[in-house]
């Protein structure tokens, strides 16, 4: 229960300080602290008259919003979004965040990159000092299903650390994404990263990686809330509004 409360806090007041009569387009990410979020949208709409176009991170994303009752686009009709708002696995100091626990991390940092302004909202453990620190599960990176034991190999040799291709819990076998990719983990080291833009470069240029879950330089702002239901906003100082 305070961990829900937490997301739903912390949801609420970024839905709140954001959705307005300028805002048109939004995208919505994936995952259990977007329920809340959504919810909210929607009684926002309602209430105000918004004219609110959604466009999602995932199957999960698009079906919340059409049961909310909320206007459906994507990203071939609009390129360009407002706002998009979205969970994480983990977010650091210096904004980084590792995104993809729920394997829709190629979409998300699309709906991300498009959008003007990326906020995240989450619970307040999943801030830290450095990424590794309390998500131990690795960096999940999107890779073609041919060259998965090609990319693992090389991401080992390159950058240490230890890569797991992700398995289905319901099913035998990878997991798959809404792309027919699999994924794999990266269970890094952080005490021998300092650089996070160059680790992400590092991972793009190998052959059969589609897009990692690594978030660099993207977020505006973090809404984090506690157990007892407070937020606290940090924004980016490397992003301006």
């Amino acid at each position: 229960m305070p961990t829900n409360l937490a997301k739903e806090s912390a949801a609420c007041a970024a839905v709140n300080e954001q959705i307005h009569n300028n805002v048109r387009i939004i995208g919505i990410g994936s995952g259990s602290t977007i329920i809340p979020a959504v919810k909210r949208i929607a009684e926002i709409v309602q209430k105000d008259n918004l004219d609110l176009i959604c466009v999602p991170t995932s199957l999960q994303a698009r079906e919340l919003i059409l049961s909310n009752g909320l206007k459906l686009s994507s990203l071939v009709e609009h390129q360009e979004l407002d706002l998009a708002i979205d969970g994480a696995d983990e977010i650091d100091e210096q904004f980084n965040c590792i995104k993809g626990g729920g394997g829709c991390q190629t979409q998300e940092k699309l709906v991300a990159f498009c959008s003007k302004k990326f906020i995240v909202v989450a619970d307040e453990k999943k801030w830290s000092k450095r990424l590794g620190n309390t998500w131990t599960k690795g960096i999940p990176i999107e890779v073609i299903p041919i060259a998965y034991k090609i990319t693992k190999k090389e991401i080992e040799k390159q950058l240490g650390g230890e890569v797991i291709v992700r398995e289905g819990t319901e099913k035998l076998g990878p997991v798959l994404t809404d792309q027919g990719n699999f994924i794999l983990d990266w269970k890094f080291d952080a005490s021998k990263i300092s650089n996070w833009s160059d680790v992400n470069q590092t991972l793009k240029m190998i052959p059969g990686v589609v897009e990692t879950g690594l978030f660099v330089n993207m977020i505006y702002k973090v809404y984090l809330g506690n157990s007892e239901g407070k937020v606290e906003v940090k924004t980016n100082p490397a992003i301006s509004s």
